[in-house]
């Protein structure tokens, strides 16, 4: 019987993935990003430890609402950090007639995962930034690493959204924009490109965590901002 730690289980979701969809967010992440909005998912120990039967219990029950598009979203943490758990509870889906979807920050690949991924009909891919120094000074690793899950994505032709939040002076811009585009264009498995407004409605988490909150001083993206650079899509 295969268990993992989850963060937590949300039963209808619309902003994860293609239609109406149950989303199990894992617990564990080995990165540290500047805008995480779930310090509390970090810990590897955290979370409530549950079997893949027991999650698919409820998801089952959730069948009927997802509809055509919908289905499961294995979010997080890292959702990868821990592909015995994804693996299964993607067996069972697939068995069931039900879609399946994984957001990740595409940080790690190895065998384990490349059998999840067999079984993945959607990745959301965060994207975070388009340099290699963004992403080893605010995301705490090497932009070729994701640039090497997205190249064997596309080598699969596994459906794959980009998603990015924008952050004031970091990648608010044209030039960082027009770079995701220019991703689209070079693999054919980019269905879209998601951008995704900064919010700092984490920071009482942090607080009680005790950590502080790399971009408290930041200011959110308005939706204007969102649409500007939308325009270079």
């Amino acid at each position: 019987m295969v268990t993992g730690r989850i963060h937590s289980f949300q039963s209808l979701g619309t902003a994860d993935g293609p239609g109406v969809r149950a989303v199990v967010f894992m617990q564990g992440c080995p990165l540290r990003c500047a805008c995480c909005h779930n310090p509390d998912t970090w810990n590897f120990k955290g979370g409530t430890e549950v079997t893949v039967e027991e999650i698919f219990s409820k998801i089952k029950r959730l069948k009927n609402y997802f509809g055509e598009d919908g289905g499961v979203t294995a979010s997080g943490g890292e959702p990868l950090m821990q592909p015995d758990f994804v693996l299964e509870l993607f067996k069972l889906c697939k068995a069931n007639g039900i879609s399946t979807a994984i957001d990740t920050s595409g940080s790690v690949l190895n065998d384990k995962i490349k059998e999840v991924l067999k079984l993945t009909d959607t990745v959301l891919l965060d994207y975070k930034y388009v340099t290699d120094e963004l992403y080893k000074s605010k995301v705490g690793t090497e932009k070729s690493k994701v640039d090497e899950f997205l190249s064997y994505l596309n080598s699969q032709n596994i459906k794959t959204w980009i998603r990015q939040v924008i952050i004031k002076d970091l990648n608010n811009n044209e030039n960082s924009v027009k770079t995701l585009k220019e991703l689209k264009e070079k693999y054919q498995c980019i269905e879209r490109i998601e951008l995704l407004p900064f919010r700092k409605l984490c920071i009482e988490k942090y607080e009680k965590l005790g950590i502080p909150f790399p971009l408290a001083e930041t200011p959110e993206t308005s939706k204007k901002e969102i649409e500007e650079l939308e325009k270079y899509l």
